[in-house]
């Protein structure tokens, strides 16, 4: 069910249409006009979990469109904040597309990239295959009692998904958070690095497997290592000095190397 509130929406503890706190079977998205960022999300520790685009973002058209497709699939009550135009103007702009296009868009990167510790690479290379944590759960094979995400807010589901970065350091620092076992967003921080692992999602969407949320891009419950791991980079294939480093030499580092090996400048 979708519920269209005015713009400039503002999240609260109490949920508008039902006067009672939320839960995880809402979601919301408002589209701005700010200057000071393209895409954020959160909220989800005391209110709504929101997605919050600005139009400076210059995607914010397919953003909103597979938000709410990929939200509406997921059966949720989903919050819009955004005007009548905006969203006619989306919807005329997504023309055939849908959240799981099978094939990557023009601004899509082909290559994407996963981080994880020492320790679950062990378990990954063992079963030659990603999987979300959810799957992990279900398995019996999770020490944490909550991911590291739900220190953030994420909705229960979204641990449903292997999440990637577009080859930024946001990665490492979900690796240097899980490890202090609290969020920290120190690129320089120091910490011991996992496993850098490079994935073909131009393959992984061809193949069905890549699904959007207007915010990411990511596979549901497993994705198989020979068939669309390109490289794994640890902190000796990366040239690093020591076992130690920070989330940002690491990721500069590996970023540098991958795209020699790979024989383009992906990153």
């Amino acid at each position: 069910m979708i519920y269209k509130l005015p713009e400039g929406f503002s999240r609260e503890e109490i949920n508008p249409i039902t006067s009672e706190k939320y839960d995880d079977s809402w979601i919301a998205f408002c589209l701005t006009d700010s200057q000071d960022y393209e895409i954020m999300n959160g909220g989800g520790l005391n209110s709504v979990y929101t997605l919050t685009v600005s139009k400076k973002y210059p995607n914010w058209k397919m953003s909103l469109m597979d938000f709410i497709e990929f939200q509406t699939s997921q059966n949720k009550n989903i919050i819009l904040s955004v005007s009548d135009e905006d969203l006619e103007e989306a919807k005329s702009f997504y023309d055939n597309h849908h959240f799981n296009d099978q094939f990557l868009r023009s601004y899509e990167p082909k290559v994407m990239i996963h981080s994880t510790t020492l320790s679950c690479w062990e378990s990954i290379k063992k079963d030659n295959c990603l999987k979300s944590w959810n799957r992990l759960k279900q398995e019996g094979r999770v020490l944490e009692r909550v991911p590291i995400g739900s220190l953030l807010g994420d909705p229960e589901d979204f641990s449903d998904y292997i999440m990637f970065s577009n080859g930024s350091i946001s990665s490492e620092l979900v690796v240097l958070s899980k490890q202090k076992g609290k969020i920290i967003m120190k690129e320089d921080a120091r910490y011991k690095p996992g496993v850098r692992l490079y994935f073909n999602m131009e393959k992984a969407a061809k193949d069905g497997l890549v699904v959007r949320d207007g915010c990411h891009l990511k596979v549901k419950d497993s994705l198989p290592l020979d068939t669309y791991q390109i490289w794994a980079a640890n902190w000796k294939s990366a040239g690093l000095s020591g076992e130690y480093s920070t989330p940002a030499d690491f990721t500069y580092k590996s970023n540098k190397l991958f795209n020699e090996i790979y024989g383009e400048k992906v990153f």
